[in-house]
């Protein structure tokens, strides 16, 4: 039944034991129990029928042209159905087109969430830009697939800050500044999957409380209602904190002193908390002895949600956002509609609009070294073709793949490029991930089905455990058009805790690697099974994705899910958040670089990619916008 994601075209996720009040019967799926609250739509779509998708045509979905041009080009329109099935070569081949040579202000390797949201931003100033992409479709980690009538997401599908305004989601701003609205659909509950039980929880109201009161006894006195309380007072000031210096105003030269001056005051009100924010958050939780198991362990879940790392490796600031948009009153989550695809192509408009272009299909052999300069200077593809990029050029590919691709010494001419070197190759990977991804007959299913589930198995042996968290995404729960009628498609995964070392040597399609990937995704079928028992007999597609379908399609070191490391309960000093390089016209954004995975992360490096490449005043106009 199953057939190989590695065929299959498949990605990575770059960022849940009663069944609720009752017991329930063998085979039958968990209900979602109608507590207040529920679902919200409270802005926006009130449901994916009734919402308004964009008259643009849909230049990154998974069968388009090859090239997608704005300005002087033409945005080609939708593939025909027939090429979106069973035909997909013929529409590659009737695609394939070289990219000729040509000069640009600035070039970007690489179409995923940071590398869209640097080049946007760039045309959106008025730079000259050409995006490119060594896949057939953009979006890398959050690109999507399709068969026969299933959208299948290979990436993040928990969503907050995207749609409204204003938000204080860097990848929000982003699609503000480009007048890009996200139609979404609202809704404020998950499923939860945990040593305690089966439970249904809600962001936005103290509905957790009630989770606390029935599932969760007292620990050596500690009850943990009142440590949750006590903790989410706690957090108020690093939430305010976490907000005050939204990463559109950063900027590394001397002129940072006039784009940051408006949030003087907002950072004098925060400065009690900046240490604190500025440091990992389980020195917080230790600090004001936040110590009942379970809240401990919830904390440590959200922190490896966020991050990909434990509390002790992750930015008590992160933590801080995610609380102010999570847990104020009447908060909501948010899903696209069309899925994380509709991201993508929302940041593809505002490059194409703004004069920029995708080349898809277009893969970066070289970054082009100028000795005399000691300067980037360009791209070499493996077509043979060389784009030179006056401004810059801006890697999105990870750090070491970025090391790869550059001419051999070249940053050993460049001062303080043995440093960067050194450090790039001490940053530590991420683990990888596990991906199920199917399309089921949804055929007696219950209409209030979740769309998200978390699976813990063991506390004990910690989040970040191998095969021990999967997270469960059914996106057409909430957007039907995501699979054909009567059908459910489902991404299962484990963020990011799959290890790399085991996949290393190991060679696609023979039957040691068939047989590690049946056994590696057995956990993700207890999953889904906790969700929809007898899921088994209800899969009509099914594909396997390991950390090598993740280094072949993304072309991924290694498959990793990005870089980790810079937070450690010992640091003293924090990064900041910057795309720049020692080489003069060489950028890096992405989730190899601080602060790590997450679409926040990805797109505040886009944020400062583009503000390494304009004037101040530019940017200020900016902030008037996005952050007024």
């Amino acid at each position: 039944r199953e057939r190989v994601a590695d065929r299959a075209r498949g990605g990575r996720a770059p960022r849940g034991r009663r069944a609720g009040p009752g017991r329930r019967r063998p085979g039958q799926a968990v209900p979602r129990p109608r507590r207040r609250g529920h679902r919200v739509r409270r802005r926006g779509v009130a449901s994916v029928r009734d919402a308004p998708r964009p008259a643009a045509p849909r230049p990154s979905g998974a069968h388009a042209a090859h090239n997608v041009h704005g300005r002087d080009g033409q945005v080609p329109g939708p593939v025909p159905a027939r090429a979106a099935g069973r035909h997909r070569p013929r529409a590659r081949r009737a695609a394939r087109a070289a990219v000729e040579s040509h000069e640009t202000d600035v070039v970007v390797i690489g179409a995923g969430i940071g590398g869209l949201c640097a080049g946007a931003l760039c045309a959106k100033y008025g730079k000259r830009v050409t995006v490119v992409e060594s896949h057939d479709v953009a979006g890398g980690a959050a690109h999507s697939w399709k068969r026969d009538g299933y959208t299948f997401e290979s990436g993040p599908s928990l969503y907050s800050g995207m749609s409204r305004w204003p938000t204080t989601n860097p990848c929000g701003q982003v699609l503000h500044a480009l007048d890009e609205p996200l139609p979404c659909v609202y809704y404020n509950t998950w499923m939860c999957h945990l040593p305690e039980g089966s439970f249904l929880t809600e962001v936005g109201n103290d509905q957790f409380v009630d989770v606390l009161k029935e599932y969760v006894p007292d620990v050596d006195g500690v009850n943990a209602v009142d440590e949750w309380l006590r903790l989410k007072s706690l957090m108020k000031p690093l939430a305010s904190a976490s907000s005050a210096l939204p990463p559109s105003a950063v900027r590394t030269d001397a002129f940072a002193a006039v784009t940051l001056a408006r949030f003087v005051p907002g950072l004098l009100a925060a400065a009690p908390a900046l240490p604190e924010i500025m440091a990992p958050y389980s020195k917080f939780l230790d600090k004001n002895e936040i110590k009942h198991p379970f809240v401990r362990n919830w904390m440590e879940t959200l922190c490896f949600l966020l991050s990909g790392a434990p509390a002790s490796g992750t930015l008590a600031a992160e933590i801080g956002y995610m609380f102010d948009d999570w847990y104020r009153p009447n908060s909501t989550l948010e899903f696209p509609v069309g899925g994380s695809e509709a991201i993508v192509e929302a940041l593809t408009r505002g490059l194409t609009k703004n004069g920029g272009r995708l080349e898809l299909r277009s893969h970066v052999e070289s970054i082009v070294f100028d000795e005399e300069k000691k300067r980037a200077t360009g791209v070499r593809l493996k077509s043979g073709s060389v784009i030179v990029a006056t401004d810059a050029v801006i890697s999105n590919a990870t750090v070491w793949d970025t090391l790869k691709i550059l001419p051999e010494n070249a940053m050993k001419v460049v001062e303080g490029g043995d440093d960067w070197v050194r450090e790039v190759n001490e940053t530590k990977t991420c683990e990888s991930f596990m991906h199920l991804h199917l399309g089921i007959d949804a055929a007696g299913l219950p209409d209030d089905l979740e769309i998200h589930h978390i699976y813990v198995e063991d506390w004990a042996r910690g989040v970040t455990a191998p095969q021990n968290m999967v997270l469960v995404s059914i996106a057409s729960v909430l957007d039907p058009s995501l699979a054909p009628e009567g059908k459910h498609v489902i991404h299962a995964y484990t963020p990011g805790n799959e290890p790399l070392d085991i996949w290393q040597g190991l060679e696609q399609g023979t039957p040691e690697y068939e047989k590690l990937k049946e056994e590696r995704s057995a956990v993700l079928w207890r999953a889904v099974e906790k969700a929809i028992p007898d899921v088994r007999a209800r899969v009509e597609k099914s594909f396997v994705g390991s950390p090598l379908t993740q280094q072949r399609w993304q072309r991924r070191h290694k498959g990793t899910y990005g870089g980790t490391g810079w937070i450690t309960p010992d640091s003293d000093t924090i990064p900041i958040t910057t795309a720049s390089t020692p080489m003069d016209g060489l950028l890096v954004v992405g989730d190899s670089n601080f602060p790590g995975p997450g679409v926040p992360s990805v797109a505040a490096h886009g944020w400062s990619a583009a503000h390494e490449l304009v004037p101040f005043w530019k940017q200020c106009q900016m902030l008037d916008k996005v952050a007024p």
